[in-house]
Order: structure tokens, then C-alpha cells, then sequence
């Protein structure tokens, strides 16, 4: 469904991109570190391997680089909060992508050393305003490198529960702005004021439609940590199974969000 309403939120463009380039510093060092067994493991993104799910993270690094080469668009088509909701119609391109990039590289390390070093150095002279042709629509450096932290630390997540071992770690700014900007599609999404929902200490947003609640404590709250909304938003985690396991706390008649959720896949 798309977006019915948006909230606007400003990204410190300086943090973002030290954000990105130290996300995927983190990756690519732990995956430098795998054997080929770990490699060969399985991940909860249907058939994809540890292997095919690292060659993705490069691949969704190396957007920006790509499009940076490209000719500008006129206009921008998408904002931040646009965007969870046009990444599925790309679902099947970026698998088979995702494929063939990982056989074409058998050497990983080369390939991230690849991918990081074009990326700081289209960055360098880059301004935030340029317009990307991006293949889910036209946005500008800024944005486009805020919708990467989402990718990065989703899919930090996802190699954290595919291998065994001590865990990634994440970088503060990639992990504040991924949670934010599924916050503020939530709220798009949902939108009104009746349902107030907490990440601390990254957001909250006021969301679902109802009576709008205007002071002392809101009847309807939904309370969960950075990890378990990230899950519950890109469907890692169903809402049923985050309540049983005490990892979200609702109360109130709408504070029922499993009709919203996943925001994107």
C-alpha cells in the first residue's frame, strides 16, 4: 500500500555518509574473516547463501557509485519516506542480480575492496543535492545514501543470524537513521495521532487513525527496541511472535500494528 501521508525528518548528510562508509567497514571486515563453510551457510532470504547475501551488500553500496556515472534526471520522483514502499516491484531483478554478481566474484575481499574505494571516491566531490537515477526512481545523494543505511543494517542483521559467532557490530548513526526512516513509514503508511509508537532512543512516532491524543499519557502506545522494529518492519519478525517473546509491549485498542507491518520485504 502506498504512502497516504509523509513525514519529513532532516538527515545530517555528514553523519549519513561517515555512517554508510563505517557499515560497510564493519561488514566487510567480518566477512573477510568467514571460511568457505560459513560462506556456504544458509539465510533467512529464501535460498540465498552467506555468500550471495555479502555479494548483495555490495551491490547495494555500488548503487550509489553507478549512479553517480549516470546523467542527472530532471526532477526527483522519491523522498526517503517513499521509498520502503517501491522496493518490492524490484524484487525479482535484484535476485537474479544478486545471483550472478556472486558468481561473476568469487574473490569477496576484492570485491568489497572494490566497492569501497569507488564509493569514497565518487563521495568526495559529491553534493548531497545531486539527483540519482536510482532504479526504484529519481532522488537526490542525500536521500538515496539515508535509504543505504537501511540496506546495510538490515542485512548486518541478517548475516548476524546466519553465522554463528561473535556479531557484526553497528554503527550508531546507520542503526538511528534506518530506524527512523521505518518509524516515519509506519507513519505514512498508518497515518493519525491515535497510536503513539517508541523505539528508544531513536524515535517515536504518532500513527493509525483514531482520536488524537493531545496530552498526559496516550491510551494507545507500542514500545519496542531499534533490532525488533527493524525486524517487525522488513518481515523478519511477525507481530504475533514479537508479543510472545515480550519483545513489544501494546496496550490500548489500537495499538494492534500487524495489520501494517511488514513495511517492506
Amino acid at each position: 500500500m502506498p504512502p497516504a501521508k509523509k513525514r519529513t525528518r532532516s538527515y545530517d548528510p555528514v553523519k549519513i555518509r561517515t555512517a554508510v562508509l563505517t557499515q560497510f567497514g564493519h561488514i566487510r571486515a567480518a566477512v573477510a574473516g568467514l571460511t568457505p563453510e560459513q560462506l556456504a551457510l544458509p539465510t533467512r532470504l529464501g535460498d540465498w547463501t552467506v555468500r550471495e547475501l555479502a555479494a548483495h551488500v555490495t551491490m547495494a553500496v555500488e548503487s550509489v557509485s553507478r549512479n553517480l556515472d549516470r546523467e542527472e534526471p530532471a526532477k526527483a520522483e522519491l523522498t526517503v519516506v517513499d521509498w520502503p514502499f517501491a522496493t518490492a516491484a524490484r524484487a525479482g531483478d535484484i535476485d537474479d542480480g544478486t545471483r550472478r554478481l556472486a558468481e561473476a566474484h568469487p574473490d569477496l575481499d576484492a570485491l568489497f575492496a572494490e566497492t569501497a574505494q569507488r564509493l569514497a571516491a565518487k563521495l568526495e566531490d559529491a553534493p548531497g543535492t545531486r539527483l540519482l537515477a536510482t532504479r526504484t526512481g529519481a532522488m537526490t545523494l542525500a536521500d538515496h545514501l539515508v535509504t543505504r543505511t537501511v540496506e546495510l543494517v538490515v542485512h548486518t542483521d541478517d548475516l548476524n543470524a546466519a553465522v554463528p559467532g561473535p556479531d557484526i557490530p553497528y554503527d550508531r548513526q546507520a542503526l538511528a537513521a534506518c530506524t527512523r526512516v521505518l518509524a516515519d513509514a509506519l507513519a505514512a503508511k498508518a497515518p493519525g495521532g491515535s497510536t503513539e509508537v517508541r523505539v528508544p532512543p531513536y524515535a517515536v512516532v504518532q500513527c493509525v487513525a483514531g482520536p488524537r491524543h493531545t496530552r498526559g499519557t496516550p491510551p494507545n502506545v507500542v514500545e519496542t527496541d531499534p533490532l525488533t522494529w527493524i525486524r517487525l518492519a522488513t518481515g523478519r519478525t511477525d507481530w504475533a511472535q514479537a508479543l510472545r517473546n515480550a519483545q513489544v509491549s501494546a496496550s490500548g485498542e489500537r495499538a494492534d500494528l500487524s495489520a501494517c507491518l511488514p513495511l517492506m520485504r
